[in-house]
């Protein structure tokens, strides 16, 4: 049984992971609009995922015989002015996250509660990922500059 504690945070990661798929979904909306194929695959993906990982907490709350509680989603972010922009806001973004997960694990351990510590240890690592994915293109974007081919380049690259 989860503690009413961890599983508040629980539910509230919930709504962050699905802010976050909202949010990039926002970002692709950018990138269409744009004809930035690439990029817009890229954040498509990213929506996947997040609502994935939402998903994936969804059912060990469940599981580990705690109460969903779904809050209300903001309106996500909007008026972006560039790719920089973007992955700028994105590599904060992933680090919020990544901060609000720790605040999670740092609570199961003080509570002793190894399920919910070894659970998160996966979005841990995945947290990692994310965040260098975000910094490298956002350094592939800052040294790309203001030049449209090594643009095109980077979209085609995120079009695999």
């Amino acid at each position: 049984m989860l503690s009413q504690t961890i599983q508040k945070k629980l539910n509230e990661q919930v709504q962050k992971e699905f802010y976050s798929a909202y949010l990039y979904l926002s970002m692709k909306a950018y990138f269409v609009e744009k004809d930035l194929d690439g990029f817009a695959n890229f954040f498509d993906i990213q929506v996947k995922e997040e609502r994935d990982h939402a998903l994936k907490i969804i059912n060990y709350v469940e599981d580990a015989g705690g109460q969903l509680e779904l809050y209300a989603i903001d309106a996500p972010l909007k008026d972006f002015t560039s790719p920089v922009d973007i992955f700028e806001r994105t590599y904060e973004h992933e680090q919020f996250v990544t901060k609000s997960i720790y605040e999670i694990v740092n609570l199961a351990i003080e509570e002793k509660d190894h399920k919910t510590s070894a659970f998160l240890q996966w979005f841990v690592d995945e947290q990692v990922e994310e965040e260098a994915t975000m910094l490298k293109n956002l350094n592939k974007l800052n040294l790309i500059g203001d030049n449209s081919s090594g643009l095109f380049m980077l979209d085609a690259e995120l079009a695999k």
